[in-house]
């Protein structure tokens, strides 16, 4: 048994490593050459000898030892491990300074923006900053449950959002899985939510779908008077149905006239950021009626970055709108056609009127591949079949733009839709859709 004179008077020889002052019970004093001293308890778990540090001498006297020591030993008769159980302890007093919503919110994102996308990053912490933690931020996690949450964003449906407060709560659900996966909450308040949100009524973009309209929409763009490079931007639009970013983002260096084909790199794709750092660029083949337009261009746009500038400066892209707002000057209403809608347009007419295989289209489309593993192992890019498909759509839009509209006089003006590769003579369009759809089926 130690007493205080043996614990203030014990010392440890510089030639040794260490000292061990006995008690009882498995306490002793751990004494080493420098002068410190340290209390440990030896025990048995499961078979196994360990030992708990209990404290330094003499911040931790003689007698609060033993007390340590009982207090460890009676955790042990109840089947616990106190060796465990501190570092249990430890972990769970880690993270009580960090417990706050906002903290743990601004941890997870700094986790998880290394693969999102920067303006996805971006998105969701303006999100949060705006319309959850002046409300949410600076209470714990703990304290938080689904009636507050609700009301929080039942403040951001009173200004009319939709879309947004459902965006809100499965971020708030994001951050709170990780402060359950981290120890500083028990539970997501954010599950029992489900249902209590006003729905969101999706609609498809709107886009014109039947072969009349499309001539007139093609009629329309071909007699469309404003800029050039924006009625251009029109006219590809329709040929080659890519998302509007990319067609307005197009560069002259990502164009190969020659073979006809257009790379969009896999960082201008519509992809995960990991995906865009490993992904092959699109391959977008073009129709000898799309090399003409674009050669058409060159003169405007050639010594500049982008095929579609701002028109305020060539440093940039023109404007997401500007398609747009062209498509209404042209007399279509959002709520008849959008940018968006040229997609939807040549998706629904190739498979209902064109009989295109729909892989191929999506393959056009760059939608990705369906199931968990498509992307994995099926790697089809169909160029060959696409290259025919580009060239029997752009004969076939041509060919609804030079149809007689309905009540109006037969004959319609050539124009640059209908001029050659050359430039110089209008391309024959075929004379009937069952011409068009026989020159399809081998796609």
């Amino acid at each position: 048994m130690l007493t205080d004179k043996h614990c203030k008077n014990a010392s440890c020889d510089a030639a040794k490593p260490r000292v061990r002052l006995a008690d009882s019970g498995g306490l002793y004093l751990e004494v080493a050459p420098s002068g410190s001293k340290r209390w440990f308890w030896k025990y048995r778990f499961d078979g196994k000898e360990k030992r708990l540090a209990l404290g330094g001498y003499p911040d931790l006297g003689l007698k609060e030892a033993r007390g340590a020591r009982d207090d460890a030993r009676r955790q042990q008769q109840r089947g616990e491990d106190p060796v465990l159980a501190r570092q249990v302890e430890r972990l769970a007093c880690r993270f009580d300074a960090n417990a706050t919503f906002e903290a743990t919110a601004r941890e997870f994102h700094a986790t998880r923006k290394v693969g999102w996308s920067d303006h996805y990053a971006k998105r969701w912490l303006e999100r949060l900053g705006k319309d959850v933690f002046p409300w949410l931020g600076k209470l714990p996690l703990p304290q938080i449950g689904a009636p507050m949450l609700l009301q929080t964003l039942r403040r951001v449906e009173a200004r009319g959002a939709r879309e947004l407060p459902h965006s809100l709560l499965e971020a708030c659900s994001q951050v709170f899985r990780y402060g359950v996966s981290t120890g500083r909450c028990e539970r997501n308040p954010a599950a029992d939510l489900r249902g209590a949100l006003k729905p969101v009524l999706t609609r498809h973009v709107s886009a014109v779908v039947e072969p009349d309209q499309v001539g007139d929409l093609m009629r329309a763009i071909d007699s469309y008077h404003g800029q050039p490079v924006t009625r251009v931007a029109l006219l590809l639009s329709a040929l080659l149905f890519q998302r509007p970013g990319n067609i307005r983002h197009m560069e002259w260096a990502e164009l190969d006239l020659d073979s006809g084909m257009w790379s969009i790199p896999s960082a201008k794709m519509k992809r995960t950021k990991r995906e865009k750092l490993n992904g092959r660029p699109h391959l977008v083949p073009l129709a000898p009626l799309v090399v003409t337009a674009l050669k058409d261009l060159q003169p405007l746009t050639g010594a500049g970055r982008f095929v579609f500038p701002a028109l305020t400066t060539a440093k940039r892209p023109m404007s997401e709108n500007t398609v747009r707002v062209a498509l209404r000057r042209l007399g279509f209403d959002n709520e008849t056609m959008t940018p968006h809608g040229f997609r939807a347009m040549a998706r629904t007419l190739m498979v209902e009127r064109l009989n295109v295989p729909p892989d191929v289209i999506e393959a056009q489309l760059a939608h990705g591949k369906s199931g968990p593993l498509g992307a994995a192992y099926d790697r089809a890019e169909f160029l060959e079949q696409r290259r025919t498909m580009m060239k029997t759509w752009s004969d076939y839009l041509k060919e609804l733009r030079d149809r007689p509209p309905k009540k109006q006089a037969v004959g319609a003006s050539t124009s640059k839709l209908g001029r050659s590769a050359a430039g110089e003579q209008p391309i024959a369009a075929p004379t009937t859709s069952a011409h068009v759809r026989r020159h399809v089926v081998s796609v």
